[in-house]
């Protein structure tokens, strides 16, 4: 078998289990974060924080174990472009949530019939790709040339190994442990999570697909006459990689991110039939149309100037601990969180308006 038809094999099996555990435990960021600051339920903060630390561990066993060359990714590059990862962070944060979602949610919603999802995902892709390779290119790479060259990896236990002198493998493993571990315990200290099979299966599950997704691009599908780095789970550029593969496909060339996008498409289309909540979604109005429009707009442009979305950067670049990584996870968060208290002051508005 080709290395290249193992790669999409891969990506489809392993985005067909994402959007199957997707669309069976409600996993979502946005909704993870909007549970939080409206009702105070961190159960599914919880779930996402549980893969984090699933895919810190497996992800830097990988590269301590040597089986796959995580260092080489474009995550642990000497350059953090702070700005962009900041800026684009706060703007994907705030988009997810106008949006009504996360990348990874908005693709789960397509397979489970949401048309309105459709046009969620359509728009998010087109101004991702316009910003990557288009119009907007020349604005975003003049956010990125401001940023600060380390000259060594910009992963933690690297810039560790550094400042300690400790080996690499000890520091890989020092500080992965360490987070990892903090993170597990902070999780199962709340009782509703503990009795929480649901999101305790889903950041479980999460955690472990994004370190296959190293494994099966950096050691399965690995070609030695033609080494690239390693990937795994990511989004925001697949989602406009898909909607060019499906206009060029005759002269187009497939992608894991691109299989993995088809693969979540199927799984959470199986796991919404089996469970009988297949539906058609549509707009409920003019204004739930717009608002979704300009936030998945938001989710394009700022998820590729952050290279990444709550799954490419809050889960995938996140288990590499590369601090651009950990910027734009800073920065998602805190675009969610003020995208829900402005909701929710409106709404207070509206309702002091009307007398309520």
């Amino acid at each position: 078998m080709s290395s290249t038809l193992t790669l999409v094999l891969s990506g489809l099996v392993i985005g067909a289990l994402f959007g199957a555990v997707v669309q069976r435990t409600n996993f979502c960021s946005m909704g993870a974060i909007s549970d939080a600051v409206a009702l105070g339920d961190t159960k599914r903060l919880r779930a996402w924080l549980l893969a984090i630390a699933v895919a810190i561990a497996g992800t830097n066993a990988l590269l301590v174990t040597g089986l796959v060359a995580v260092d080489k990714s474009f995550y642990l590059a000497p350059r953090v472009a702070w700005v962009a990862m900041l800026l684009g962070g706060l703007l994907f944060g705030f988009g997810m949530v106008l949006a009504g979602g996360c990348a990874s949610r908005t693709v789960v919603r397509v397979g489970a019939g949401s048309l309105k999802s459709f046009i969620v995902f359509v728009v998010m892709g087109l101004v991702g790709y316009t910003t990557a390779r288009g119009l907007l290119y020349y604005v975003r790479t003049s956010v990125e040339t401001a940023g600060t060259d380390l000259g060594t990896s910009q992963g933690l236990p690297a810039v560790a190994a550094g400042l300690f002198g400790l080996g690499t493998g000890t520091s890989i493993a020092i500080i992965a442990g360490l987070i990892a571990t903090a993170i597990i315990i902070w999780c199962f200290r709340d009782r509703a999570f503990r009795g929480s099979a649901r999101d305790i299966v889903a950041g479980l599950a999460l955690g472990v697909l994004v370190t296959a997704g190293w494994w099966a691009t950096g050691w399965l599908a690995a070609d030695e006459f033609e080494p690239v780095p390693p990937v795994s789970l990511t989004l925001i550029g697949p989602a406009g990689d898909t909607l060019q593969y499906l206009m060029t496909f005759t002269g187009a060339k497939i992608s894991f991110g691109v299989a993995v996008v088809f693969g979540m498409l199927i799984g959470s289309f199986g796991a919404a039939i089996a469970s009988r909540t297949f539906r058609l979604e549509m707009f409920a109005d003019r204004d739930d149309m717009l608002r979704h429009m300009g936030g998945a707009a938001l989710m394009g442009f700022g998820g590729v100037m952050a290279a990444g979305c709550t799954v490419g950067q809050g889960l995938t670049g996140v288990a590499t601990l590369g601090i651009g990584s950990l910027l734009a996870f800073g920065g998602i968060v805190a675009g969610a969180v003020l995208s829900v208290k402005l909701l929710i002051w409106r709404m207070e508005r509206a309702a002091l308006d009307r007398g309520i």
